[in-house]
């Protein structure tokens, strides 16, 4: 598997890209296009899901700088989870 800059995609990508897509459905970055998209707090559930899911499924085989980036990621986006849903009402 490859990105599109042709080099080797590692799973410090996927949970970076992970990340990001979770950040985009709380509001916490710009969409592409000029009018932004609302934030999705299903969506933003979902993806922090998944992330906790591959956080369990590889405990143990990861190396110490991938353990950290998932576990600082998953408490990252928990609190703006948290911060999102309380603002929504």
């Amino acid at each position: 598997m490859t990105d599109t800059e042709g080099g080797a995609s590692t799973f410090t990508t996927l949970v970076c890209s992970l990340g990001s897509n979770a950040m985009l459905h709380l509001g916490a970055l710009p969409s592409a296009d000029s009018e932004g998209l609302p934030p999705s707090l299903p969506l933003a559930r979902q993806t922090i899901e998944i992330l906790a899911m591959l956080q369990e499924k590889t405990r143990g085989n990861l190396t110490a700088e991938e353990t950290a980036l998932v576990e600082k990621l998953l408490v990252d986006l928990r609190l703006r989870y948290v911060q999102a849903s309380r603002a929504a009402g």
